[in-house]
């Protein structure tokens, strides 16, 4: 007996790509760490791109696996204003949320990442383990587990086995994934360290193969956080969900690097080029790539791969990884243009935006712009702007507009008219120049 027509067609939709199983998300988000933060050179060959005296084999081994970034942003250059950007894929700006002190968010909790990944796909399920320091919660931001909302201070281990809370982050972490692999769930798990943020925590083990090196305990803390990375690597490989996972890789804000101008809390190289290195199914393993991408961009490139299709919520101005993690293309975003805003905690509240390869750095205060080719010259160390003074007026124009439209028309007045806010602190720098160059087994 033949079987019928609708018995075919069956059959042609259990092997079709189009009822593969959904991809799963793993985004393991560093604290604190610097675009050379790793033994893996974010430009290919470049020794100042990485730290040849640290050691993060774990780190090595997913980019070996995957693509590094060599122009990888943070949405900010302070923790909590970058983990905004990331959860609803807009700037900092857009948000209203420049600073820590946030008030009313401009976008709701129905368009942050987990909710608008549940809503397309009911099946995910959602977890965030780790520094959460927002004013929305991350169970109303989408989330079925969390660890609520957690400070810096949180994440201070008193268990000497346990520094900065990241072996024991790391298998709930484990545990979650297991649990969801057993009941064949997809899931997004994003994995918030508060490594590698002072304070400065290690195993004593660890730190006393560092004692005579420089800078011993970052040395040390990075290579336990690298143990963790290894621990989340290898439970994707036994689990056999490896080869459908998309691994993201990434710090939420810069800090010093010796090629790199500035650091955490400013608007220079160094305190927006952050480390990203993506692994996962169709991706080129050991490769690079030169295009340049944001953290606003992981909300839409998560919905790429695992709800395809999926529109994005009003006001996400990121754009998806996808076709260039694939196949080479170009990210595409409503609107092709970085923009940064800093105002508080520094000398001279700064804004900042980068087109093409150019960026403009502009000081409210002194109502100056520097202007810096950060593709030809990283270091920013020539300011162009006096030979260019007409694309100066230009990207001034183009990031003000920007500012205001966020921001508002008496916040905006108030940045013009140089009228600061001295209840959120002092400036922290000294320099006579805004950015100086910088001197060169317990997971079971």
């Amino acid at each position: 007996m033949r079987p019928s027509s609708s018995i075919y067609l069956f059959l042609l939709l259990l092997c079709s790509p189009l009822v593969a199983a959904p991809i799963n998300v793993l985004f393991i988000l560093v604290d604190d760490q610097a675009w050379s933060g790793t033994t893996v050179p974010m430009i290919e060959g470049n020794d100042r791109s990485r730290a040849p005296n640290f050691h993060t084999p774990n780190i090595e081994k997913l980019a070996s696996q995957g693509m590094v970034f060599s122009q990888a942003y943070a949405a900010h250059c302070k923790c909590e204003c970058s983990r905004y950007a990331m959860q609803w894929g807009r700037t900092t700006t857009s948000l209203n949320t420049p600073d820590k002190r946030v008030t009313a968010m401009a976008a709701p909790p129905s368009a942050a990442l987990a909710n608008v990944l549940k809503q397309a796909r009911p099946e995910y399920r959602t977890a965030h383990l780790g520094k959460w320091q927002l004013v929305v919660s991350p169970e109303a931001a989408g989330y079925d587990v969390s660890d609520g909302t957690t400070n810096n201070e949180d994440g201070d281990a008193a268990d000497p086995n346990d520094p900065k809370l990241m072996f024991s982050m790391t298998r709930r972490g484990i545990a979650f994934m297991e649990q969801q692999a057993l009941e064949a769930h997809p899931f997004y798990l994003q994995m918030s360290y508060y490594a590698v943020h002072p304070e400065l925590q290690s195993l004593a083990a660890t730190m006393q193969k560092y004692q005579d090196r420089p800078r011993a305990a970052l040395a040390a803390m990075t290579e336990d956080f690298d143990s963790c990375v290894g621990g989340l690597l290898d439970t994707l490989q036994r689990l056999r969900i490896a080869d459908n996972t998309l691994v993201i890789y990434m710090s939420d804000n810069g800090g010093r690097s010796p090629a790199l101008r500035g650091g955490k809390g400013d608007l220079g190289e160094g305190g927006l080029r952050v480390p990203l290195i993506v692994s996962g199914p169709g991706i080129k393993g050991g490769s690079y790539s030169d295009e340049p991408v944001i953290s606003y961009d992981i909300l839409p490139t998560v919905l790429d791969f695992a709800a395809l299709g999926k529109a994005l919520p009003t006001g996400v101005e990121g754009g998806s990884w996808k076709p260039l993690l694939l196949s080479g293309g170009h990210v595409t975003r409503p609107i092709d243009r970085f923009v940064w805003h800093q105002a508080v905690e520094v000398d001279h509240p700064q804004s900042a935006i980068r087109k093409g390869n150019l960026k403009l750095v502009y000081y409210w205060d002194q109502r100056r712009s520097e202007l810096f080719d950060v593709v030809n010259d990283i270091g920013e160390t020539q300011d162009m702007g006096s030979t260019n003074k007409e694309k100066v007026l230009a990207l001034e124009s183009e990031l003000k507009a920007h500012i205001r439209a966020g921001l508002g028309d008496d916040e905006f007045g108030r940045l013009e008219r140089a009228e600061f806010h001295p209840a959120r602190g002092p400036g922290r720098r000294k320099e006579g120049r805004p950015f100086p160059l910088p001197k060169s087994d317990n997971f079971r």
